[in-house]
């Protein structure tokens, strides 16, 4: 049986580049967020972090917030666009 292609929204293309920017302005590797994970009880496999941060995989609001949480982020910060300090609006943050 054929799979259908994932469909990601804008809010869900935010979300992914938002995970990436911030863990990497954390100096974190995919594979320290998915052991950070773990230890908050969610583990994530490293090969569905990077298809989440490449938007190849939905994030439900529970990997959201575990994600968020193991980057000591609010949730919101995934979510919603950051103002461009840089006046670059491209990618919102």
């Amino acid at each position: 049986m054929a799979t259908r292609p994932v469909e990601i929204g804008p809010a869900g293309l935010h979300a992914a580049h938002a995970i990436e920017h911030v863990r990497l302005l954390h100096g974190l590797t995919q594979h320290q967020l998915a052991a950070r994970r773990a230890a908050l009880g969610r583990p994530m496999a490293n090969t569905a972090l990077s298809r989440t941060e490449r938007a190849r995989r939905r994030c439900d609001v529970d990997d959201l917030v575990t994600l968020a949480t193991a980057l000591g982020v609010p949730p919101a910060t995934l979510l919603l666009p950051l103002p461009s300090v840089s006046g670059d609006d491209r990618r919102g943050y």
